[in-house]
C-alpha cells in the first residue's frame, strides 16, 4: 500500500493494492501489522457504515473528551473528505487537509484523535466507512461549522447547495471552541 501523510501532523492518505481482473477486484481494507508498520498502530473498536445522497454533509464532528481516530473510505460513489486539526497544542491548529474518497480509486483516509472530521457526497448515492479508535458517545459529540471562514475549507460543491442536518446548520465556528 503506498501511504502519503498531508500537512496535518497524523493525518494520512492510504492507497491499498487493489487487484483486478475482468470478473471484478479484491483489495484487503485493513491488516493489523500492515498499518502498524506504516505508522498506524491503532486500537479500533467500532466500524460504522454510512448512506447519504448527493449534496448531503456530514460535519464537521468530534467527540471532546474521547476522541475518536477514524480510518475512513468511501466504497461506492465519490465524497470529499475534510480532517480539520483542533489540537490545542499543535502548530496546524483550525488547518485542514481534504482529500477525495472514490469506490473506484480505493483510497483511504486516516483522521486521528483531536480532529474534527466531515464529507460531502459529489455523487447521487456514496457508502461511506468509518473504523474507529474508540465508542461513539452522543453526549461527548462536538462540532465545527462547516463553512467557517477562519478555517477556509475548499469544498468542491460545483453548483452543489449542502443538506445538512439541524444540528449541523448551528455547529460553532473555530473562534469559539476553546483551544485548551
Amino acid at each position: 500500500m503506498k501511504v502519503t501523510h498531508t500537512k496535518l501532523d497524523g493525518c494520512v492518505i492510504i492507497e491499498p493494492k487493489v487487484f483486478g481482473d475482468h470478473r471484478g477486484f479484491f483489495k484487503e481494507t485493513f491488516q493489523a501489522d500492515r498499518y502498524k508498520d506504516a505508522g498506524l498502530d491503532l486500537p479500533f473498536v467500532q466500524d460504522n457504515h454510512s448512506r447519504s445522497s448527493q449534496g448531503v454533509l456530514r460535519g464537521l464532528h468530534f467527540q471532546k473528551t474521547k476522541p475518536q481516530g477514524k480510518l475512513v473510505s468511501c466504497s461506492l460513489g465519490e465524497v470529499f473528505d475534510v480532517a480539520v486539526d483542533l489540537r490545542p497544542d499543535s502548530s496546524t491548529y483550525g488547518q485542514w487537509a481534504g482529500v477525495m474518497l472514490t469506490g473506484d480509486n480505493h483510497t483511504q483516509f486516516y483522521v486521528p484523535p483531536g480532529f474534527a472530521h466531515g464529507f460531502v457526497v459529489l455523487s447521487e448515492v456514496a457508502d461511506f466507512q468509518y473504523k474507529c479508535t474508540d465508542y461513539y458517545d452522543p453526549s461527548d459529540e462536538g462540532g465545527l461549522i462547516w463553512n467557517d471562514p477562519d478555517v477556509g475549507i475548499e469544498w468542491p460543491l460545483a453548483g452543489i447547495t449542502p443538506k445538512l442536518s439541524d444540528k449541523d446548520q448551528i455547529l460553532p465556528r473555530l473562534k469559539a471552541l476553546s483551544r485548551g
